[in-house]
């Protein structure tokens, strides 16, 4: 039998527990996803591979940036 419900005889899933333990790897994921789509706009979001076309919005506007960084662009 079970003290925390002695009709089921299992323990019941502490479900705060669970949602703590699984908030850190959500948090990191979210987190590196976010970096990724930073990471690509900076970086490669130019020309052939721009995910608005032919806009070059995105790459004038963190131009500076991709020096810094070292990547090449012109």
């Amino acid at each position: 039998m079970n003290d925390a419900n002695p009709a089921l005889g299992a323990p019941l899933a502490d479900l705060r527990a669970a949602a703590a333990s699984l908030a850190v790897p959500v948090q990191l994921a979210v987190l590196t996803l976010l970096a990724l789509i930073a990471y690509y706009f900076v970086g490669y979001d130019q020309g052939a591979v721009s995910v608005f076309g032919s806009d070059t919005h995105v790459h004038e506007f963190v131009h500076d940036a991709r020096h810094l960084l070292g990547f090449p662009c012109h």
